[in-house]
């Protein structure tokens, strides 16, 4: 730099006397409190302190509540709440950080969830949100068209979860806008894709978008985007934003998943739980086999047994055996087999069977039969057999 007048007249400032600099102008010239129209995005609580970020649908800028102040407050805003705040400006000048310090939070409306409200209240009338409309999904799709901006974090999450659950299925990446004012560029796409979706062999669609704020999704509460993806002439599966992000296109979608991975995982089949499957059933298939035939075997054995029961050698057979055992009983019952095990049998001279000595008296002459002959014998004495003593 020259030692000219010009150079002269530039200020000239270390950092710290730039920052300091514009701390000054800011505490004169800007008002000490104001009030601050707003959507809150992403609140934490950070060492006490509630930390967040106030958008609108064209900027954003940091806010806290302190520790101190945050105990006070009526109302403690969540994710998405339109709020009005009222807060002043703190500027730290050793690193030239600009945050709004909210020193009170009132509940409002913002422009993005009137919006959706407005929306939801008219696609609702016409019954576009009943979920009787919806549409199942194909279970193996054979190709489905992705669309959301390329290239994105959004788009590769896709592929690889494409990749890894069923790489059978075609995938047709379209790449669409997906912030700000390109409702009708969205529009044109899907249009134009329902009307070749049969000639592609597209058999479902999934829009999808990443992360982002609330303000970031206002494009796919638009009223038209949401009549379009009801006039697709496929399923349609959503994946927008965050988790806890509801946009007017979820609600229309045939099925609104949390994330565009998730949208991926709820449409492609498991690969490795199908195989799994699969051989589950071969197993079960074979089983099933394995016992029809081995009912068949025990049945076919029965019939056998049967037919051989009436064939005339195994019923001459039969007969033959039951005679045998016949035998075998009468011969047990017969009174020569008694006498042949030591016992005798007692005859009156008329060859009636005695009994009882009833039929003795003293003197009277008997007949004894045993095994090998007999013998006459004369009764000498008659003995009673004694009686239990039914007092005892």
């Amino acid at each position: 730099m020259t030692s000219t007048g010009a150079s002269a007249a530039i200020p000239r400032y270390s950092v710290a006397e730039l920052n300091g600099a514009v701390a000054s102008l800011l505490e004169r010239g800007f008002a000490p409190r104001f009030l601050l129209d707003a959507t809150v995005s992403r609140p934490q609580i950070k060492k006490g302190h509630l930390w967040m970020t106030l958008v609108d649908d064209q900027a954003s800028i940091s806010a806290v509540v302190w520790a101190s102040q945050l105990g006070k407050l009526s109302f403690v805003p969540e994710d998405g709440d339109g709020v009005v705040v009222v807060g002043k400006l703190n500027f730290w000048s050793s690193r030239a950080s600009l945050c709004v310090q909210a020193l009170d939070i009132r509940p409002s409306l913002s422009s993005v969830l009137r919006q959706f409200e407005q929306v939801r209240e008219r696609l609702t009338a016409e019954g576009l949100l009943d979920p009787a409309r919806k549409r199942p999904l194909p279970p193996f799709p054979r190709r489905i068209a992705l669309l959301t901006s390329q290239p994105s974090s959004a788009l590769a999450d896709m592929l690889r979860t494409a990749r890894e659950r069923w790489p059978a299925t075609g995938l047709l990446v379209v790449p669409i806008p997906v912030q700000g004012p390109v409702q009708a560029e969205i529009c044109r796409v899907l249009q134009q894709l329902g009307r070749q979706a049969e000639t592609l062999g597209v058999e479902a669609v999934v829009i999808g978008r990443g992360g982002g704020s609330r303000e970031d999704l206002a494009v796919f509460d638009n009223e038209e985007v949401a009549r379009c993806l009801a006039a697709c002439p496929v399923p349609v599966v959503s994946g927008i934003g965050h988790e806890d992000d509801t946009t007017i296109a979820d609600l229309v979608a045939d099925l609104r998943a949390a994330t565009p991975t998730a949208a991926l995982v709820a449409l492609l089949p498991d690969r490795h739980a199908t195989l799994q499957g699969l051989r589950q059933q071969a197993r079960h298939l074979r089983q099933l086999v394995q016992w029809r035939l081995q009912a068949e075997g025990q049945r076919l054995g029965r019939e056998r047994e049967r037919l051989l029961g009436l064939h005339p050698r195994g019923l001459l057979a039969s007969r033959r055996q039951h005679l045998l055992q016949a035998q075998q009983l009468l011969q047990a019952l017969s009174p020569e087999h008694q006498l042949a095990r030591g016992f005798s049998l007692l005859r009156s001279p008329d060859g009636s069977l005695v009994r009882s000595i009833e039929q003795l008296q003293v003197g009277s002459p008997v007949v004894v039969q045993l095994r090998d002959g007999r013998a006459d014998a004369v009764v000498r004495d008659i003995q009673a057999k004694a009686q239990p003593n039914p007092s005892r």
